[in-house]
């Protein structure tokens, strides 16, 4: 029988829509599995043996078991911080993780072997933390947003360190300028002080009860400084930057997901080293979507947007980001390539260079 608290775990983001589904999740039980009370819990942290899952009440540590890990593994996927599971639990101190809950959002990436990653679930707002000190990059801000933007997620731009950045005097609007350049309109940005209360009422509109927040950006772009000050408590442990480049070390080493005040609920993430998001080259163009409409008005129905006349696209997109879209795409199409098809590019490569050797040996000769 599945038990669900839907009072005590509204707190946590529990909506009726997730509880009805809940309910309904039909994974084939084990044997006995219907004997079994299972009771609907929010993962909150991911550990390498175990997970740590939050009643509405308090925490419990907990495992998963087998052959769910080897399910979701077939699946190319595994457990987030974020997603609502059915655990047993058979003996005091002892939970087992029976179930997961399929999640409404969830975001995922790839490393450079083109293996998928879970980073969150559920998540309805993602605060992408960029500091306006040196750590201001548009190109790896772009990939946060495409990492995003395909996911139903809603982006929200946190320009961190206003407070640095304010000594020097037209920093701030001139890197303002250099996003609204870059960024689609319907994105919100805001340059915060990250230690400051007033941010938290300046960020209130994404806060509300029953909403998750996921905080994404490097490390040392002030994540964990921010979700210190949403939450009114030292709550995660933060770390100074180095002087000559604003980067900061791994001090969030594990996400996990907090109850803020006013009823919502935020996930902490370390900074990550390789970001490649989990999408086809369809779904990089839907986060491109400016290049997208102009591709529309191009001469050529084929264009590449590299060298072609009458290009709509390179005439009106920033030069710098439309490299960083053809960056991506590259990157997807190969992400979704199967094995026999990286062989064959491989070789296809490998057989353009060999080529070339031979045409420059030839010129060397002829001289």
């Amino acid at each position: 029988m599945i038990q669900i608290h839907f009072d005590r775990l509204r707190a946590l983001g529990l909506t009726p829509a997730l509880a009805q589904q809940a309910a309904t999740c039909t994974t084939a039980p084990s044997d006995h599995e219907e004997d079994i009370d299972l009771h609907l819990m929010r993962l909150t942290e991911v550990h390498r043996e175990t997970v740590v899952l939050h009643d509405g009440h308090a925490e419990h540590g907990a495992r998963v078991l087998p052959r769910l890990v080897r399910r979701l593994a077939d699946e190319a996927t595994a457990l987030a911080v974020g997603d609502w599971v059915l655990a047993a639990m058979p003996a005091p101190g002892r939970t087992w993780v029976q179930r997961r809950v399929p999640p409404r959002s969830h975001l995922a990436r790839r490393d450079a072997d083109g293996r998928r990653h879970p980073v969150v679930s559920n998540v309805d707002t993602a605060l992408l933390v960029m500091g306006l000190d040196d750590d201001f990059n548009p190109r790896r801000l772009e990939r946060y947003l495409t990492l995003v933007g395909a996911s139903g997620v809603q982006p929200v731009v946190v320009l961190s360190k206003a407070d640095v950045a304010s000594c020097t005097p037209g920093l701030i609007d001139a890197r303002l300028q250099a996003l609204h350049a870059r960024l689609p309109d319907h994105v919100d940005r805001h340059a915060v002080d990250g230690t400051s209360p007033a941010t938290a009422a300046l960020l209130a509109p994404y806060l509300g009860a029953g909403q998750t927040l996921v905080v994404l950006g490097s490390s040392g772009a002030g994540k964990s400084t921010l979700t210190n000050t949403l939450l009114g408590a030292a709550v995660q442990d933060t770390g100074a930057v180095r002087a000559h480049d604003s980067r900061g070390k791994h001090t969030t080493t594990a996400r996990s997901l907090h109850l803020l005040p006013g009823g919502a609920c935020i996930i902490d993430t370390p900074g990550l080293r390789a970001l490649r998001p989990d999408l086809d080259a369809d779904g990089v163009a839907a986060s491109f979507g400016d290049i997208d409409a102009l591709a529309q008005r191009c001469r050529f129905r084929d264009c590449s947007h590299h060298s072609e006349p009458g290009c709509a696209v390179r005439a009106a997109v920033d030069a710098d980001r439309l490299r960083n879209y053809d960056k991506l795409l590259r990157e997807a199409r190969r992400d979704t390539m199967s094995a026999l098809e990286r062989k064959r590019q491989v070789a296809m490569w490998k057989a353009r260079g060999r080529e070339a050797q031979v045409r420059l040996n030839a010129k060397r000769g002829a001289r």
